[in-house]
């Protein structure tokens, strides 16, 4: 197993190489072709930024922890170990990228088993590094953060995604944001959950949800809300949501309200 001092050593590594990329990705935006977009699936987007930017990560990565098996977003690695596996998104925002605005990320997690031990999500555009090692605290370039204080949803500001594709759900989504709208200092959507996540971890927003995430989406950002003091659990107060696809994250204080207003509608 590795130790805390190997552990601490690793999250220093990751925070270089995330920001190495992410140098990367901000020098594409400035000559960015939309012509060379691809279609995963319907409104599912990729470019050859977010594939770039995922092999230096795995490449990167594999030198420092060779015995790590890897889940991508984009498939440049398959190769799950039993014990230690780095989770990357290597553009989370990729949308956002293709269009011009400001908000994505690099997201890397490593998970230890079932457990996520190191998280870093670089926000590009804000050269903001938000990381945390499981125990340790949570931080944003080397300063301690904290979730926000806020008592209740009617001090709050909650983020959340909006789906852009399987709309099977839209309504009960549609349901529980009108609910939100009226309860709350109001909704954003940034466009990144991983961004959306740093954002409650650093007390930005006092709340986050979202439906259909893939465990790259979210790993390393759960892991920075609960060391900076926050709860993640997934829509029913459960533990399964880094592959449960279902996930919200909140200061604590409002986490119970705010489980319940998505009861209502997602029970």
């Amino acid at each position: 197993m590795i130790s805390k001092t190997e552990l601490a050593d690793l999250l220093g590594q990751t925070q270089m190489i995330a920001k190495e990329v992410g140098a990367f990705i901000r020098k594409e935006r400035t000559h960015f072709d939309v012509e060379k977009v691809e279609h995963k699936g319907f409104n599912d987007l990729v470019s050859y930024v977010d594939k770039e930017a995922e092999l230096k990560i795995v490449n990167a990565l594999s030198k420092i922890l060779p015995e790590a098996g890897f889940i991508t977003e984009e498939g440049t690695s398959t190769n799950q170990k039993e014990v230690y596996n780095w989770v990357i998104d290597p553009l989370d925002g990729t949308t956002n990228f293709i269009h011009g605005i400001p908000v994505f990320a690099v997201s890397i997690a490593l998970m230890e088993k079932d457990q996520v031990v190191l998280g870093v999500v670089y926000e590009i555009n804000r050269h903001e590094c938000f990381y945390a090692m499981k125990g340790e605290g949570a931080f944003c370039n080397d300063t301690r953060i904290k979730v926000s204080k806020a008592p209740d949803l009617s001090a709050s500001l909650v983020a959340t995604g909006f789906p852009y594709y399987n709309f099977e759900l839209i309504d009960r989504y549609l349901n529980s944001m009108k609910s939100l709208m009226q309860k709350t200092h109001g909704l954003r959507r940034m466009g990144s959950a991983a961004v959306d996540l740093v954002y409650v971890a650093s007390g930005r927003t006092e709340g986050f949800f979202e439906y259909n995430l893939n465990s790259y989406d979210v790993a390393a950002g759960a892991l920075i809300v609960q060391e900076a003091g926050g709860v993640v659990t997934d829509f029913s107060g459960g533990d399964d949501y880094i592959f449960g696809r279902k996930i919200v994250a909140s200061n604590g204080h409002i986490h119970g309200e705010f489980l319940k207003v998505l009861a209502e509608f997602w029970n």
